[in-house]
């Protein structure tokens, strides 16, 4: 009852909510940015914050894609996906050796008004853009997209070696390496060729922005998390820390108009562009964000109305979908629309490294991860846990994104009875007869994975418990919430943690940098180092997209498979429920929440409620 209770109150919050944004509406509605349209939607884990240099989590990320520009972006309709200019005037002139790239802005792009500009208008220029680049590479910063730039900037060495022994970056100190040659050109030289920076730039990591903002506002790290400026088209009008988060349509926003339907779209796409032409972005004046960790009021916040759309828990498919992946008749009835995809993203379990119980290189702990991944039934995780919404992984890069081998299979099949044999060879026996193993030197062994405290966490812990009890190991968790844990994960202090990574510029890079010891500290949460992999893949980011660079990502899967730091996981598909109030969707896997797209149709929508 507590948790129906709980459910409730949130649900009648949402109500009132939905009434007070859809009772007003204007006389004369506006063409664009229109106050009265308000797009309701929410994330399922607690924001961290909103400075995309130092944020890492995808649900914050959603956020400041909302605020941010970054240089390049997707074609919103273009299927397949293909990257375009944002802010930039045309793609990268990239130089013959692969090591100069020269990029230009488009002119008169704004930020959004802020008194740090002292009551002026602010343009965006190249120069916004090199400092925020900067911003990555300080070491007071601790980025954790540091890896972005890391090490491969020409002429940057000197700047941050006095950097770290000041303990504070000289923003005014040449970089000859990463320049603005003038308002609105960049240059970027590299030490050696990097294929894969293009997408990075299409990353929120690498959006720019107003040093005068920065320096107004950050904290001791020369973080400014809570006062986000940007050029993009909302603004933040108000935050309640983990719990809702307002974003309000930049009235300085530049003209930008819906995209037209490419030549190839199909039937759907063409007819989404044919009702969106001509119109002005963002059409929404308001955006509110609710932050719902338990997936029973999720559905029931969308059920009763109160959000225009949502992804369904996984949890609760059975109560959204009939076999086959329909939408059951509640929903249809309702012309609630299904978009549904693979999303590129691997949803994994690391091992620390260095962790003293699980980590290391030898024979015994390399057993031990191999047994427990043997150990955990995978295939019970994806019927139960996913509800059949999930495929086994079989390598690190998933189905859809750049790198993906089709024949690639480095998985560890589910095979208790081996990993018991494995277990037993290398000594991780019950040897003080309490049903339990023991260490291999006779000390008493827990596993200790963190997980938050919500019921959907809960359901996989028990299914985690089972297996390894299956086994004959103990398990406990570290119960935190999710920002704790993320805090917790990149310093190496958990055991063990079942997490999701998920590209937003469809690269296999996004994933095989996540092993990459000089990522440890920042994406590599496993803490793994092998010099091989690491050459593999310093190796692989010289390659274009091709057949040469998918072998060298074959080789590091089989690293993986080796010494065994993650247990694989499994690729997730996403539902989404779409009122039909909402205009201008389109499911973009690399894009979740492109709300500058869609549009309301307010009378439907109260109608709706």
């Amino acid at each position: 009852m507590p948790g129906r209770a709980r459910a409730l109150r949130a649900l009648a919050a949402f109500a009132i909510a939905a009434s007070a944004a859809t009772t007003a509406v204007h006389a004369q509605p506006a063409s664009w940015a229109d106050s009265a349209k308000t797009l309701r939607v929410m994330i399922p884990i607690a924001e961290t914050g909103f400075d995309p240099q130092a944020t890492s989590d995808l649900y914050s990320s959603h956020v400041n894609r909302a605020i941010f520009d970054t240089l390049f972006s997707y074609d919103y309709l273009a299927r397949p996906y293909r990257m375009v200019p944002n802010t930039a005037a045309a793609m990268p002139e990239i130089s013959a050796d692969g090591r100069t790239w020269t990029i230009r802005l488009k002119r008169g792009i704004r930020f959004a008004d802020d008194p740090a500009f002292g009551g002026r208008p602010r343009e965006l220029t190249a120069h916004d853009y090199v400092y925020a680049w900067k911003r990555l590479l300080d070491p007071r910063m601790r980025s954790p997209y540091l890896w972005y730039l890391n090490g491969k900037v020409a002429g940057a060495d000197g700047v941050l070696a006095k950097a770290k022994a000041d303990g504070r970056l000289d923003y005014d100190a040449e970089i000859p390496g990463l320049r603005a040659v003038d308002r609105y050109t960049i240059r970027l030289v590299l030490n050696e060729p990097d294929y894969v920076l293009q997408g990075y730039m299409s990353h929120v990591a690498m959006a720019a922005v107003a040093r005068e903002v920065i320096e107004s506002h950050g904290d001791a790290s020369g973080w400014a998390m809570t006062h986000p400026v940007g050029t993009g088209p909302f603004r933040l009008k108000e935050w309640r820390r983990g719990q809702r988060i307002v974003l309000e349509a930049n009235p300085g926003y530049r003209e930008e108009l819906f995209p037209a339907a490419p030549a190839n779209a199909d039937a759907g796409v063409q007819a989404i562009a044919v009702a969106m032409k001509g119109k002005r972005l963002p059409q929404v004046g308001r955006v509110e964000i609710s932050v719902i960790e338990e997936s029973g009021p999720q559905l029931l916040a969308f059920n009763s109305g109160a959000l225009d759309y949502a992804n369904v828990p996984a949890d609760l498919v059975g109560n959204v979908l009939d076999p086959g992946s329909r939408l059951k008749a509640y929903y249809a009835g309702r012309k609630v629309a299904l978009h549904r995809a693979v999303r590129p993203s691997l949803s994994y379990t690391y091992f620390n490294m260095e962790d003293p119980v699980v980590g290391g290189y030898t024979p015994e702990r390399v057993a031990l991860r191999r047994a427990i991944t043997m150990a955990f039934n995978v295939p019970d995780l994806v019927r139960v846990w996913w509800q059949e919404q999930a495929q086994i992984a079989t390598q690190p890069i998933p189905p859809n994104v750049a790198g993906h081998g089709a024949k690639v299979d480095v998985r560890a099949p589910y095979d208790p009875a081996t990993a018991r044999a494995l277990l037993d060879r290398f000594g991780y026996r019950d040897r003080d007869g309490d049903g339990w193993r023991d260490l291999p030197d006779g000390k008493p062994f827990t596993l200790m994975m963190g997980s938050t405290p919500t019921n959907r966490d809960r359901e996989r812990d028990e299914l985690w418990k089972r297996s390894m009890t299956d086994v004959g190991i103990r398990i406990d968790f570290v119960k935190q919430k999710f920002p704790e844990l993320l805090r917790m994960g990149r310093a190496g202090l958990l055991q063990m943690w079942p997490v999701g990574w998920i590209t937003s510029y469809g690269e296999g890079d996004a994933f095989m940098q996540l092993l990459y010891s000089g990522n440890i500290g920042q994406s590599n949460y496993s803490r793994f180092r092998n010099d091989e992999y690491d050459d593999l893949y310093r190796r692989s980011k010289l390659l274009r997209d091709g057949p040469e660079r998918d072998r060298l990502y074959a080789r590091m899967a089989g690293i993986v498979a080796a010494y065994a730091p993650w247990d694989l996981g499994v690729y997730s598909y996403e539902n989404t429920l779409v009122r039909p109030w909402v205009r201008g969707y389109l499911k973009h896997v690399y894009w979740e929440h492109p709300w500058k797209f869609h549009d309301i149709d307010v009378a439907a929508q109260r109608a709706g409620n």
